[in-house]
């Protein structure tokens, strides 16, 4: 009760077990329109059974027919049938449904003369609540993105702006980070009293908190909700991204500082097992871009999809501008994984990266081509799309006959063995982070081109 007094709520408390008081809190709740309310009911763990009210027992088991015919002759309730609707009940909720069919036709007639009268109101409520996308979303966000070298985190940042402008109902925020994640919409207001058409939210120090409140505004409908944080701080809000994902609701989160490349911060801050964590959870599309154009593309299909959640798992460092001209094109993104720079014939070598290693797989591939041999790289933003890809595909971009396959990720190395196989080599971090500049610990831990090169003359013997 005093932790929400505190926030400046109304609070009440009541009976949880006094229905006219809740009756009461209700209405006086109904009637509080300047904060929002929250009523605290006090109630008994298996209220009016004889001997299993206020007991551990009754939580995770059932009473028992003999406890529970014991609880309803205490409560004056017939013992027979198992489940009894009273006649007086059953007319009660009839009259109810009556009144809410008055209630709703009388509504339907208000909205009607609302779309006569303000069509370009009704117009905005429609592209809200039916979440229409533009067809040229792709082309559009990738228009935005920022040239030369860029972290993706600021990438994003930069298509978060045109993605604003084309999807009314997109609005969000981050956990006290939004300079560093790069969340703010700066042409409109913060979400607060007095500008309650704000659509930057301040969530607060409170990850789990602000997932928790993406999930309401996804289940309420008519916006797209974000939210931000460091992706070693998904751990804070894992249950309420499980609560996305098991419901099937629309809720982008953006993680950016994404590897042990964010530097100085150190181990704490350096998330090394926390992507393959996300990957694991049923129904949540993970997406780790390689530079601004995958970007761009992640956007477009975490904005494009109704049915689950997205991560978007964003570097701090800059990454080097991938040459589309020369290079596969970032819309292959949409499928979770295509073939970015190939060779001559069939590859012997298929190295299969993500995010900001990409760009050390392809200078890895520059440096085998000197040896003569034959290297494809694959970047592979999105497990979760390419899974959804039929077999032919799969197998056209990592071809299970290649003699060698190679992945290559800043991140614990599980889950990995399914696409190079078990004499596969896998480039991973097994251990926590260190506190250094990202090139330096880039030379620590063996992302270099030479020390992956290294990695892959030295499995082979």
């Amino acid at each position: 009760v005093k932790r929400f007094e505190s926030y400046g709520w109304h609070v009440q408390s009541v009976d949880g077990h006094d229905r006219a008081a809740i009756e009461k809190a209700l209405a006086a709740a109904v009637a509080q329109t300047e904060r929002p309310s929250i009523i605290m009911g006090r109630t008994h763990i298996a209220f009016g059974s004889p001997n299993k009210q206020d007991s551990a027992s009754s939580h995770g088991a059932p009473l028992g027919e003999d406890e529970v015919r014991a609880t309803k002759e205490n409560l004056g309730w017939p013992s027979a049938p198992a489940f009894l609707v009273p006649e007086d009940v059953r007319e009660l909720f009839a009259g109810r449904a009556e009144e809410l069919g008055a209630l709703h036709g009388e509504w339907a007639g208000g909205f009607a003369q609302f779309a006569r009268e303000d069509p370009q109101a009704y117009q905005l409520w429609n592209a809200m609540w039916q979440k229409s996308l533009p067809e040229d979303l792709e082309s559009q966000l990738l228009d935005a993105v920022p040239e030369g070298d860029v972290a993706t985190r600021k990438a994003s940042g930069k298509i978060l702006q045109k993605a604003a402008e084309l999807v009314p109902g997109l609005m969000g925020g981050s956990a006290d980070l939004t300079p560093s994640n790069n969340t703010f919409l700066s042409d409109y207001p913060v979400f607060q009293k007095g500008t309650p058409g704000g659509r930057n939210f301040h969530f607060g120090v409170r990850e789990h908190a602000m997932g928790a409140i993406m999930n309401g505004m996804a289940h309420f409908g008519g916006v797209v909700p974000y939210g931000g944080t460091f992706l070693v701080f998904s751990d804070y809000m894992r249950p309420a991204i499980r609560m996305a994902a098991l419901s099937g609701i629309q809720a982008i989160y953006v993680f950016t500082h994404d590897s042990v490349f964010l530097g100085e911060d150190g181990p704490t801050h350096q998330p090394v097992e926390h992507v393959a964590s996300l990957r694991a959870m049923p129904n949540l599309t993970v997406i780790r871009p390689a530079d601004g154009p995958e970007t761009a593309c992640a956007w477009a299909h975490a904005l494009r999809r109704s049915d689950g959640p997205t991560a978007l798992i964003l570097t701090r460092q800059k990454l080097p501008v991938i040459d589309r001209s020369k290079y596969g094109s970032a819309e292959g993104l949409l499928k979770g994984a295509y073939v970015l720079a190939d060779c001559e014939g069939e590859p012997g070598t298929v190295l299969v990266a993500s995010g900001s290693e990409v760009s050390l797989a392809v200078a890895v591939k520059a440096k085998l081509d000197e040896k003569g041999e034959k290297v494809r790289v694959v970047s592979m933003p999105s497990w979760e799309l390419f899974e959804q890809q039929d077999k032919e595909y799969r197998n056209s971009v990592i071809p299970p006959g290649c003699p060698e396959r190679v992945a290559i990720e800043a991140g614990v190395g599980q889950g990995w063995e399914r696409y190079v196989g078990q004499g596969g080599l896998v480039v991973s971090i097994e251990r926590f982070g260190i506190s250094a500049p990202y090139k330096v610990i880039a030379e620590e831990l063996g992302f270099t081109p030479d020390a992956v090169v290294e990695r892959i003359l030295s499995q082979r013997t």
